[in-house]
């Protein structure tokens, strides 16, 4: 299994940014799909998940209304489509999946996700 994240880079605040997660090497349709995000010297944060089999999502409290995940099966790619963005939304992005699961939702826990991607680094200026 392996998950590529892209399309952090530098924007000013009020700006947007997507980013991708490709997933290969397993079923992404049923694969549970989250964004975390760690701050400098901060603890790794919950974003925004999707469920594979119900689509569901969950969203932070801090991002709710601001981002939103979004998934394309036929393309084994999850988004993050973040509006309005803010410096403290800078961080380190990563994507997460729990491949092929049976639960029809997801959840906001690390010790959920068993797959981890590279990070993408987002710096919002002010």
């Amino acid at each position: 299994v392996q998950l590529q994240a892209s399309g952090g880079g530098l924007v000013q605040a009020g700006g947007s940014l997507r980013l991708s997660c490709v997933l290969s090497g397993r079923t992404f349709r049923y694969s549970n799909m989250a964004w975390f995000r760690q701050a400098p010297g901060k603890e790794r944060q919950f974003v925004g998940a999707s469920s594979g089999r119900r689509s569901a999502t969950i969203y932070a409290d801090s991002v709710k209304d601001r981002f939103t995940v979004s998934r394309d099966n036929a393309k084994n790619t999850f988004y993050l489509q973040m509006n309005n963005l803010k410096p403290d939304d800078t961080a380190i992005y990563y994507c997460a999946a729990v491949v092929e699961s049976t639960g029809l939702y997801c959840g906001f826990s690390m010790g959920e996700y068993a797959y981890w991607g590279q990070g993408t680094l987002v710096t919002v200026s002010s």
